[in-house]
C-alpha cells in the first residue's frame, strides 16, 4: 500500500518530450523538468540526471512510474519486459526502457503505455471515473489510445494499438504512416496532419478543410469503438484536440455515422459520451502515478 507521505518519480514519456516529475500521492507536483525525445542515450541520460538531482534535494523515492509511447513489450516473463520494440521513432526500437531506468536510479519501475496509463488515471481520478469501460485516445505527435474494463487496461497479446486500425480515407486523402499507409495514425496524427496538408496542424487556420477531414476521420475511429467496446466514455486527448471546435465536430460526425443505430442510455447524451481528459495535460503524468499507486496495492 501506499503511505500519505510517500513520493514517486514519475515519467510521462512521449514522442516529442518526456515529462519528468517528483509527485505524492494526492497528485501534488513537488518538482518537474520537461525533456526533449531526442535520442535514447540523451534523453535517458538527462532524465536520470533530473531523478538524481532531485534525490540530492531530498526528495527520496524508492519507485518510478513510467507511462511511455511503445510499442512496448509487456509481458512480465519476457527477457525483453519493459523494452520499446518497433517504433516508427528514429534511434528507439529496442531501447531497454524499464531496465536503464531501473539499473540508472536502483528503483523498481512500474511501466505501461502513456495512453493506457492515461485512460486508468482519468478512471481513477478524471473524466471516466465510475465507468465499466472506458477509451482514451491521444491525438497527439502520433496516435494511441488505452482500454480500461472494471479499473484494469487491457493488455491482451501485446496491448491495444488504436493509433494503427484501418480507416477508409476520405477522398482525396492518402495516410502517410510508413506501416499502415490510411490507418488511423497516418491520416489524424499531427504528424501526419503536417505531411497531408504541408504545414503545421497548429498553422492551420479554423476554416481550412483539414479540420472538417480531421473530424470525419476521428468519428469513424470513435463509430468503430463504441460498436466493438460499447465504452460509456470516449476521451480524446492529445495537443491536435486543443482546437477549438474540434471536439464537437468529431462528436457530431460520430452521431451522424451511426444513423441512428446506438440507442444511449437515459441520462447519456453525445457531448457527454465523447469528450476531452478530466485532468487535462495531466492525464499521462498522473497516469505514471497511477501505475505506481495500483501495482502497490496489488
Amino acid at each position: 500500500m501506499t503511505h500519505k507521505n510517500e513520493i514517486f518519480a514519475v515519467i510521462e514519456a512521449g514522442g516529442t518530450k518526456f515529462n519528468c516529475a517528483i509527485v505524492d500521492a494526492q497528485r501534488q507536483v513537488l518538482a518537474e523538468q520537461r525533456i526533449a525525445t531526442t535520442t535514447p542515450e540523451q534523453t535517458l541520460g538527462l532524465a536520470v540526471d533530473f531523478f538524481l538531482q532531485q534525490r540530492q534535494a531530498g526528495h527520496h523515492f524508492s519507485t518510478l512510474g513510467l507511462a511511455s509511447f511503445g510499442p512496448l513489450d509487456l509481458h512480465r516473463d519476457s527477457p525483453t519486459y519493459g523494452n520499446i520494440t518497433s517504433t516508427p521513432k528514429p534511434y528507439w526500437s529496442d531501447t531497454p526502457l524499464r531496465k536503464h531506468l531501473a539499473t540508472a536510479l536502483d528503483c523498481h519501475v512500474s511501466i505501461d503505455t502513456d495512453v493506457n496509463a492515461a485512460a486508468v488515471a482519468e478512471y481513477r481520478w478524471g473524466a471516466a471515473q465510475n465507468c465499466e469501460v472506458a477509451v482514451y485516445v491521444t491525438i497527439g505527435t502520433g496516435v494511441g489510445g488505452g482500454i480500461v474494463v472494471h479499473g484494469k487496461p487491457i493488455h491482451g497479446l501485446v496491448h491495444p494499438e488504436l493509433g494503427h486500425i484501418l480507416l477508409s480515407p476520405p477522398k482525396g486523402i492518402k495516410g502517410v504512416c510508413p506501416y499502415h499507409g490510411s490507418c488511423l495514425e497516418g491520416l489524424a496524427s499531427g504528424t501526419a496532419m503536417g505531411k497531408i496538408w504541408q504545414q503545421s496542424a497548429e498553422s492551420l487556420p479554423s476554416d481550412h478543410q483539414a479540420w472538417d477531414i480531421q473530424a470525419q476521420v476521428l468519428a469513424s475511429m470513435c463509430h468503430t469503438l463504441l460498436m466493438t467496446l460499447s465504452p460509456q466514455k470516449i476521451i480524446l486527448g492529445g495537443g491536435v484536440m486543443h482546437k477549438p471546435g474540434l471536439l464537437e465536430k468529431v462528436t457530431e460526425y460520430t452521431k451522424t455515422s451511426l444513423a441512428g443505430y446506438l440507442v444511449l442510455p437515459q441520462h447519456v447524451d453525445f457531448n457527454s459520451l465523447i469528450s476531452l481528459p478530466g485532468l487535462g495535460d495531466r492525464a499521462g503524468l498522473f497516469g505514471a502515478l497511477a501505475l505506481v499507486i495500483d501495482e502497490a496495492t496489488r
